[in-house]
């Protein structure tokens, strides 16, 4: 699946257009790697780290979404590790 697209259905993003946004702003890597485009695909066992809100966030994809969840349904296609870390950016 498609990055922008998997940001609006997992709920960090509201619009593709906020997601490539964000993903342009080069807030996001994918396996420790920058991500170079919004069209990027995105598989099981992914590891995202997106800096959103002045926070650092770690995810792995466990499961694809077919459409946008409620926010409850779409924390179950992802795990969270180190929530909350600092990222500097406030400094």
């Amino acid at each position: 699946m498609r990055l922008d697209r998997l940001l609006v259905y997992l709920r960090f993003a509201r619009t593709r257009s906020a997601a490539r946004a964000m993903i342009e702003g080069r807030s996001f890597r994918r396996n420790r790697k920058h991500v170079q485009r919004t069209s990027e695909r995105i598989a099981i066992g992914d590891v995202l780290t997106l800096a959103v809100g002045g926070e650092v966030r770690i995810i792995e994809i466990v499961a694809i979404p077919k459409r946008r969840a409620s926010p409850d349904l779409a924390k179950t296609f992802y795990c969270e590790y180190d929530r909350g870390i600092n990222s500097g950016l406030d400094h």
